[in-house]
């Protein structure tokens, strides 16, 4: 059976048609499945909100502060601490020099006080910290190399970093004091969620 040019011509123009809906189905799904990412980095932009996704402090939403209560800080890590937790995936990548994304972390001791680094973990004038202690593997049995044993005044322009509420924590418990130049943002929670912790 022979088709006729008008035939053809519908054929085509119908497949041209249904190809067409489906490359702008296609934009429409890619436009909705990007638009929180989006959305995010305006209300990062424009609001100072943060997204956590490390399981160093409760997931979820952080906002920056100038309140005593915005005791958490954003900063770039340097040295080795910085090639190591982008090497490791300790960060992903982001808005630091090196290219990755700052870590954020508690702000425990500042200049002036008294830091002790022992087996037990780390005291800030006197008071130990929870889940402070170094450890020589991370959760994926790689070497680390906890900070030196000792006690440490706290140098003008600098601070040490500490989260209690992960054990495994990439803070100052293995790099020590940072400098307060690297702090980008201090911040608070605006809203967490749970949050699961490598086992102790």
């Amino acid at each position: 059976m022979t088709l006729r040019r008008s035939n053809l011509l519908k054929l085509k123009t119908r497949g041209s048609y249904e190809l067409r809906k489906r490359v702008r189905r296609a934009v429409l799904w890619a436009c909705l499945l990007a638009s929180p990412f989006f959305l995010g980095l305006i209300a990062g932009w424009v609001f100072g909100i943060r997204l956590n996704l490390t399981p160093s402090l409760p997931r979820g939403f952080y906002i920056t502060g100038h309140s005593p209560s915005a005791n958490l800080v954003e900063f770039c890590p340097q040295g080795a601490a910085a090639s190591i937790s982008l090497s490791r995936q300790y960060r992903t990548g982001g808005a630091c020099p090196d290219g990755g994304a700052p870590l954020l972390k508690p702000a425990v001791a500042f200049p002036g006080d008294h830091v002790e680094v022992s087996a037990d973990g780390i005291r800030v004038n006197g008071q130990l910290l929870p889940n402070s202690a170094g450890r020589f593997r991370d959760h994926l049995q790689r070497p680390l190399d906890p900070w030196p044993y000792g006690t440490y005044r706290v140098e003008p322009g600098t601070l040490w970093v500490i989260s209690s509420f992960n054990s495994y924590s990439f803070d100052s418990r293995y790099y020590g004091a940072i400098p307060e130049a690297s702090i980008r943002h201090h911040l608070r929670p605006l809203w967490t969620f749970a949050t699961e912790v490598p086992q102790q």
